[in-house]
């Protein structure tokens, strides 16, 4: 029956994380825009072209660049045949204007004007367009009723011909007036006719080979292409089918990151809260970009994505961190713009990022972190640009602005560290530096009401720091773990022998069975007093596991003399456990028996203090003590070494002075 629960359990647990994964990629997917467009390459005019060959896949025409197409725009417009429409009333309407005049002229000077109106008229005045450039040449239709007659605009006369003056400006009234009309219905079928296309590539010509430079002409035709692209994919375009491709890239990089997981970092997948950490940190800042791209997809690299290589280093580690920032890069390179770019990015700021972030401690390495970061952007930037253009003529202000508020914004990695650790339970180097201080109040009140137990965990906590330093492991987690493990002493501590400095012993006057439950209730004590100051489980596992499931040596022997035949309770004799599981706990197990038995020997010798070791760990050892650890057996030899250098270092036999008499 406990087999089959367990095994329910591990599959709901299995279903719950692949539901966590696939609704994640999910909303990615859907938080971001979807463009209706084919195949983009990245390419620009003067730089090297980095891909491989660019074949034609198919046949395509090339598009007229913006200006070849406005220059045979204008030559059409130059061709184009205006109509004009006779106005026989301009002549008597231009002799009215002349009239009206109140001019102070000869008789025989209005005569001459006269006869001037009269001789242009003859020959036709002919009204200018305002969008035309010039008359001159044009082609022209006279139209008459429904009849029209082609002519030359050189054989009428027309404001260009004439000098400015009276006549001119303000009596001539056309004889041939533009029929508006008609001009541009000649003009807009002569504009429909312009062919858009300069030549035809035929499907297996080349276009342009790696490393070759992408000129004008040749951007012209990767453009064509493109568009060809778009066309060929609006053709056949499903909301649906690109939404289902996008999930299924995105599961399948999950896929990935679940089996590196499962084979090298099953800690983390073994933790549900761990999992939904990962999830919800790719997902905020996958948010993130999606709002970027949809404002401006150009401002892509402002968003601080290497905040989660960051968070997953200072709560991971530096491959489990690597690897789920190459899976967040990866999903979210198939959805912004530029991918090779973007991924080139991403994954060289965020190693950097991960180196710069392995041991921190300080608050002040953020700033060394966010100046890591924009050196890294800018370096990538200059470095792209002096390989494509050549100079460094195209670098842009801009650009280096983008990559400081970057940095800037990597700074709320400090904020969102504590936010994450209070909504996830979860435990940083920053928090156990701040506990490691004695000035923390559960150590100051160790140290005030039993001053023997803080000395003696003090000492435990720099044994094992230094221990687990040398057999690998969280140093400074096995020190934080060592100096909390005995606090719950505060509440009885004169029944701690290494806080009787008085020679009475409380224990006298008690029965084994009370002194027994007196010492093992330090470990729930313990675990009480560690919720009221709110420390980390991690910290709260070295006091449950600091005894293991062992005996209270001294008092359950005196009750085996007592009773041979074992009729009594054990349990009163035996601590709570569980057992330590991690080599941390293992070590602060191992570190705390051994001190404390060193401590009670009456003299210090080598043999007598390594045959002491010895017994002690095969002790643990063999009463399985340390069965679910992961410490192997040559850690264990390394372990019984160090300490017995240790040991004799702490406690060696000192030369007796001699008394100097004053």
């Amino acid at each position: 029956m406990k087999s089959v629960l367990t095994a329910t359990v591990k599959r709901l647990s299995l279903i719950y994380k692949l539901l966590l994964m696939l609704v994640t990629a999910l909303l990615i997917v859907v938080l971001f825009p979807h463009t209706h467009h084919g195949t983009h390459y990245d390419y620009k005019v003067g730089a090297i072209w980095r891909g491989a060959d660019l074949v034609a896949p198919y046949d395509f025409a090339v598009m007229l660049t913006p200006d070849e197409l406005a220059m045979e725009q204008d030559a059409e417009r130059q061709k184009a045949i205006l109509y004009y429409r006779v106005d026989s009333s301009a002549r008597s309407r231009a002799f009215e204007r002349l009239d009206a005049k109140q001019l102070n002229l000869s008789p025989d000077a209005r005569r001459e004007m006269r006869r001037q109106l009269d001789s242009i008229y003859r020959i036709g005045y002919l009204q200018t367009p305002a969008e035309a450039d010039g008359l001159e040449g044009r082609s022209i239709v006279v139209l008459q009723g429904n009849v029209g007659s082609m002519h030359r605009s050189g054989e009428y006369i027309s404001a260009a011909d004439l000098e400015p003056g009276l006549l001119r400006d303000s009596v001539l009234v056309p004889s041939l007036v533009l029929d508006a009309t008609r001009t541009a219905l000649e003009l807009d079928s002569r504009l429909s006719q312009i062919s858009h296309t300069s030549q035809l590539v035929m499907a297996g010509d080349h276009i342009v080979a790696k490393g070759e430079e992408v000129t004008e002409e040749k951007a012209q035709v990767i453009a064509s292409l493109e568009a060809e692209n778009d066309r060929r994919f609006s053709d056949h375009y499903s909301l649906a089918g690109q939404l289902v491709g996008q999930l299924l890239l995105a599961v399948i990089a999950f896929v990935a990151l679940y089996m590196f997981l499962k084979n090298t970092r099953h800690p983390i997948l073994d933790d549900n809260r761990k999992v939904l950490f990962v999830m919800l940190l790719i997902l905020i800042m996958s948010a993130a970009v999606a709002l970027v791209v949809r404002v401006n997809p150009d401002w892509v690299l402002l968003v601080p994505l290497c905040i989660v290589p960051i968070l997953m280093r200072v709560f991971f580690d530096m491959r489990a961190a690597l690897y789920i920032h190459l899976t967040t890069v990866i999903i979210l390179a198939n959805l912004v713009p530029n991918s090779f770019e973007f991924i080139f990015y991403q994954l060289v700021t965020g190693m950097m990022s991960i180196i710069t972030v392995r041991n921190l401690e300080r608050r002040s390495q953020f700033f060394t972190l966010a100046l890591v970061i924009f050196g890294s952007y800018s370096f990538i930037y200059t470095a792209g640009v002096l390989s494509q253009d050549t100079n460094l003529l195209s670098l842009t202000g801009e650009k280096y602005l983008m990559f400081f508020l970057n940095a800037l914004l990597t700074l709320l990695a400090y904020p969102l560290i504590y936010l994450f650790e209070k909504l996830f339970g979860m435990t940083t180097n920053l928090t156990l530096m701040e506990l490691s201080s004695t000035g923390h109040p559960a150590l100051r009140e160790l140290s005030r009401r039993a001053p023997g137990t803080f000395q003696h965990s003090v000492q435990v906590a720099n044994i094992a720091e230094d221990l687990i330093s040398e057999i690998g492991g969280n140093a400074l987690l096995a020190k934080v773990g060592a100096l909390y493990h005995d606090i719950g002493k505060v509440k009885n501590p004169l029944y701690f022998t290494e806080n009787q400095n008085s020679g009475f012993n409380p224990h006298n006057e008690l029965d084994y069975a009370e002194s027994a439950q007196i010492i093992t209730a330090h470990v729930t004590d313990g675990l009480e007093l560690a919720r009221r100051y709110r420390l980390p489980a991690e910290v709260q596992d070295f006091i449950r596991t600091h005894h293991g499931t062992t005996y209270t040596g001294y008092f359950y022997a005196k009750e085996l003399e007592r009773h041979p035949e074992g009729d009594f309770d054990v349990s009163q004799f035996r601590y709570p456990g569980p057992r330590p599981y991690s080599r941390e706990t293992a070590v602060v197990m191992i570190v705390d028996t051994v001190e404390a038995a060193c401590r009670s020997l009456k003299q210090h010798t080598k043999e007598q203090t390594d045959e002491l070791i010895d017994r002690l760990i095969d002790g643990k050892t063999s009463a399985g003590q340390l069965d679910n650890c992961p410490l192997t057996y040559g850690d264990l030899t390394r372990i019984r070494r160090f300490l017995k250098e240790k040991m004799m270092s702490i406690y060696h036999v000192r030369v007796e002075y001699p008394t100097v008499k004053s």
